[in-house]
């Protein structure tokens, strides 16, 4: 298993990077609030997991060790695999995860695309005695942990967030008028930090979207 990667970020997309780890580009999927957080030419470290299937070999990033176990152990629920469980971690950061789980918040969990009544349900059923603490994870919640970058995107927000929507399900038409309907929001952003946070503006543009 390929825990971890540490090198160069040499590109960014809207649904993962490439990190040059020993002269070698490794492709990582990763959810919009970790690649928000990474800066092209800068040095970055990714907690990894690899995925293998017979006809391909995906690695998928995080921003720390807890994310990627999280990210892990959602998949030993029924019909969980890792594409699911990494929407469920870019809709929530791993501690609202948790307090979802564990106060059988089916209403948060259905947030997630390709997550139902049921399957929230079962979520609760098999994982509300496994996640743990609803209170010892940080991740994502605050400052970006050693060795990744600031927030500083790497192409137009718009472009990022319509892409992120569009790879979670939603069509390139409600993605925009969702990206649209947000736009003084991340004109707010600017003006207070200098940046716009694709995270922040990724949950709320699902809120406007499961409203829809």
């Amino acid at each position: 298993m390929i825990a971890s990667v540490s090198g160069r970020v040499a590109a960014v997309s809207p649904d993962g990077a490439v990190v040059e780890v020993g002269g070698v580009g490794l492709s990582v999927q990763c959810t919009p609030g970790t690649i928000a957080r990474l800066t092209v030419g800068e040095q970055a470290r990714l907690a990894t997991s690899l995925v293998v299937r017979e006809d391909s070999l995906t690695l998928y990033g995080f921003a720390d060790d807890d994310e990627r176990q999280l990210f892990e152990l959602l998949q030993t629920a029924n019909g969980v695999g890792p594409r699911l469980a990494q929407a469920v971690l870019a809709i929530h950061p791993p501690r609202e995860v948790r307090r979802a789980v564990s106060m059988g918040d089916l209403k948060a969990l259905m947030q997630v695309p390709g997550i139902g009544k049921k399957g929230a349900e079962r979520l609760v059923l098999e994982l509300r005695d496994r996640l743990g603490s609803t209170t010892s994870d940080t991740s994502l919640d605050g400052p970006a942990p050693a060795g990744l970058g600031s927030v500083t995107p790497v192409a137009p927000w718009r472009d990022q967030l319509t892409a992120a929507l569009v790879s979670l399900g939603w069509t390139g038409k409600e993605a925009e008028g969702a990206v649209g309907q947000l736009a003084p929001v991340a004109d707010e952003q600017v003006a207070a930090t200098g940046a716009v946070e694709i995270a922040v503006l990724l949950r709320q543009a699902l809120r406007l979207l499961g409203r829809a």
